[in-house]
């Protein structure tokens, strides 16, 4: 019988691995909330406007139930070996000095404890999307934190709103015909990009369309190729504000570009070897960081 998880391992990504119990049936009930905010063991995250309170040595701030501030709107995050864990934002609240997020949630993947960075992309998303949500879509009245932050409450007309998550694809795009003599991908650099930064291709999923129809009207847009089959490779929470990256490797049938510009300065094939040295920090360009899917994709590819 064929194994059916038989197969390339799913490589791991930045902002993914939490340690934390979500504990969905403890969000339902909110005297085991109320427990769990009174609990000894339980800390809270606080983010200053979305942005991380630094401790020494690095890593995340944990504070007592005393630091947080009254009002702040709070989320529950999970369980951290039965010890409850929760979110705090408090614009303002001067608890110590801020991080940048990008830079932070890098440092903590790079960390000894790399599930901090999914703590953090968590945290970040749902606070995020709290600030963003304080009114029904439905009535326009003022709506209220539920289920431990995971919905919002309108008590005017009744409706449950949710966090919203917006997919993304990324690809890399791979030609491997007999006139190249060895497979080549695909970067391009946004016109925002970093001079001699290049990354693989990306574009968020449409209404109506799957993943892998995404991929494939995503690079014709952008770069004017045709695709054939596509493989998924890993998937990434990205918390800026809150999106899922889906990764994946798209094989190329055309060579020749035909760049949108607004989306796409320049592209070119690279092979494997030009790849290595850009992840390796020698080459003429530069690859994404660590942190980021697009580098998964590229070190997956050259090292296959």
């Amino acid at each position: 019988m064929t194994d059916p998880f038989a197969g390339p391992t799913t490589p791991r990504v930045g902002f993914s691995g939490s340690p934390l119990d979500r504990a969905d049936a403890m969000r339902k009930d909110e005297g085991a909330m109320v427990m769990a905010r009174s609990n000894r063991a339980a800390r809270w995250l606080i983010l200053d406007d979305l942005r991380p309170v630094l401790p020494e040595g690095g890593g995340l701030m944990w504070l007592e139930r005393d630091a947080v501030p009254a009002d702040a709107t709070t989320v529950f995050l999970g369980l951290d070996d039965g010890a409850p864990r929760f979110a705090v934002a408090a614009p303002g609240a001067h608890l110590g000095p801020l991080g940048d997020p990008r830079a932070f949630g890098a440092e903590l993947a790079a960390s000894p404890n790399p599930g901090d960075a999914a703590i953090f992309a968590q945290a970040r998303s749902l606070l995020d999307w709290h600030a963003r949500h304080k009114f029904c879509a439905n009535c326009a009245s003022p709506t209220r934190v539920f289920k431990a932050g995971y919905e919002r409450l309108c008590d005017v007309c009744g409706a449950h709103h949710f966090p919203r998550t917006d997919p993304v694809v990324i690809m890399l795009a791979i030609l491997d015909t007999p006139d190249l003599g060895e497979p080549h991908a695909l970067v391009g650099r946004q016109p925002r990009f970093p001079k001699r930064f290049f990354s693989a291709l990306a574009g968020f999923v449409e209404p109506g369309e799957t993943l892998e129809e995404a991929v494939a009207r995503e690079l014709f847009e952008e770069a004017g190729i045709g695709v054939a089959r596509v493989r998924y490779i890993a998937s990434q929470p990205w918390p800026f504000p809150s999106n899922l990256m889906v990764g994946a490797f798209a094989e190329a049938t055309t060579r020749e570009l035909n760049l949108d510009d607004d989306e796409i300065e320049e592209a070119k094939w690279v092979t494997k070897g030009e790849v290595r040295a850009a992840l390796d920090g020698v080459g003429p360009w530069l690859a994404p960081p660590p942190l980021a899917i697009a580098h998964t994709l590229l070190r997956t590819w050259v090292d296959e």
